[in-house]
């Protein structure tokens, strides 16, 4: 969350418990490591509604699997683009869920994550609008 805070110049959420309040937050909030092909590291419930799978099916699988393949080049642009500029506001793209269901995403935040050492540790994305295709 300070990542965020970094990044943007506001808060993620604006109060209370933050663990607790990200994890049930209607926003759905996704982190991957910085390893050569990204690694989930955290999706908080809405995440794991939206992508129709468990905790234990979502972390630890290559990030650019929330994306159909069609649409992972647009995707790994715009983390590029997140990771030259430390965080990027405005991506809109299409994801589909474990079952095949596809849904489009706008207006989602990137941002760098950085470790309590300022090391550069991955990146995530938060977004609150979304619809069914």
């Amino acid at each position: 969350m300070l990542s965020h805070q970094r990044a943007f110049r506001r808060p993620l959420l604006t109060s209370g418990d933050q663990a607790t309040d990200l994890f049930s937050s209607a926003i759905a909030v996704l982190a991957h490591d910085n390893s050569r092909d990204p690694l989930l590291i955290y999706a908080n419930a809405t995440a794991l509604r939206l992508w129709e799978r468990s905790w234990q099916q979502m972390i630890g699988m290559p990030s650019r699997y929330t994306a159909e393949e069609g649409a992972r080049e647009q995707r790994a642009s715009a983390l590029q683009r997140a990771q030259s500029e430390d965080a990027f506001e405005g991506y809109s793209g299409v994801r589909v869920s474990r079952t095949g269901q596809r849904f489009m995403i706008n207006n989602a935040r990137i941002w760098t994550l950085w470790d309590d050492k300022g090391r550069h540790c991955g990146q995530a994305a938060a977004f609150s609008n979304w619809y069914w295709l």
